[in-house]
């Protein structure tokens, strides 16, 4: 190749990654609370359900244009008594589209008492126009645990649950995660290949999923019909943020992530997530600033600040 063919090539490969940066996806990207958890003040057996917390989430991600939250159902619990939810959603123009929790999946002698104290939560989630549970699994002492021998309860629990969510008009989004029932790739393709699937959907952790010694992107790939919600996460294996990182500077293929959620209809949204840990060495709005600065860069538009 002449110098001419070469700077002529070399030229179209530039343009064409320039026109790639410009690429705006079709993606609408929300942020969970559990950063900044760790950071109000303790209130009663619910850190993090402060009022001074729950406004300083909300101040935050809205202030951000983040699309939208999601709260611990504790959280949300222990607001309601505090005046509720919905002064912080206007004030701050910030939906709440989904909440963390779930019953004991392996619990069979109390499977209806848990679901029924489950759905008086989903109930709050519902009152503020949330649209999602983000189902997620009890945790168990991993090196003893047999995933076979709970199988047939957690699918049991799972699908009464999800049928119990339907009801109220919510979707139940499985969220494997490590430490619990469900961990291994092993264990979640288990699962999500036999679960009613009319009922429960997939939210996955990409973080947990990589942490956990599953590939993300193949995962994701491999059960995206079912896909309806996600915490998009990152993971280094560092010493801080339980080992997860803020977005781009860990191991999970973010963008090949972001390709397939690009205009996919979802039920709840794509969900930024950090996990807080003790000494975090950014405070949680750095964090979410650096998370939006990344997803600029991959064509995530955002709305106009609140």
């Amino acid at each position: 190749m002449n110098r001419r063919a070469f700077l002529k090539t070399a030229g179209a490969g530039s343009a064409a990654s320039l026109a790639w940066a410009r690429k705006k996806r079709n993606l609408k990207v929300g942020h969970t609370g559990i950063t900044w958890v760790n950071f109000g003040p303790r209130a009663g057996k619910n850190p993090g359900s402060d009022p001074a917390t729950i406004e300083r989430t909300f101040q935050a991600i809205g202030g951000l244009g983040f699309y939208g939250l999601e709260l611990f159902s504790w959280q949300i619990q222990g607001i309601e008594d505090q005046g509720g939810l919905a002064g912080y959603i206007e004030k701050y123009n910030l939906p709440l589209i989904s909440a963390y929790g779930g019953p004991n999946l392996l619990d069979s002698a109390k499977r209806r008492e848990n679901i029924a104290d489950c759905v008086k939560w989903a109930r709050l989630l519902k009152k503020y126009n949330g649209r999602v549970v983000t189902i997620g699994p009890n945790g168990v002492p991993r090196a003893s645990y047999n995933f076979q021998e709970h199988r047939a309860d957690i699918l049991l629990t799972l699908n009464e649950f999800g049928k119990a969510l339907a009801d109220i008009g919510l979707t139940g989004c499985l969220h494997q995660h490590t430490g619990t029932c469900i961990e291994s790739r092993e264990e979640t393709y288990a699962v999500l290949e036999a679960v009613d699937t009319r009922y429960v959907k997939f939210g996955p952790d990409i973080g947990q999923l990589q942490k956990g010694g599953s590939d993300p992107v193949q995962v994701v790939k491999d059960f995206l019909p079912i896909v309806n919600h996600m915490h998009l996460k990152d993971y280094s294996g560092g010493p801080d943020w339980l080992g997860y990182c803020p977005l781009g500077e860990g191991k999970v293929n973010i963008p090949a992530i972001l390709d397939m959620m690009d205009g996919k209809k979802l039920a709840g949204m794509v969900m930024v997530e950090l996990d807080a840990s003790p000494g975090m060495p950014l405070s949680p709005e750095k964090s979410s600033a650096m998370a939006k600065a990344y997803l600029e860069k991959q064509g995530v538009a955002f709305r106009s600040a609140a």
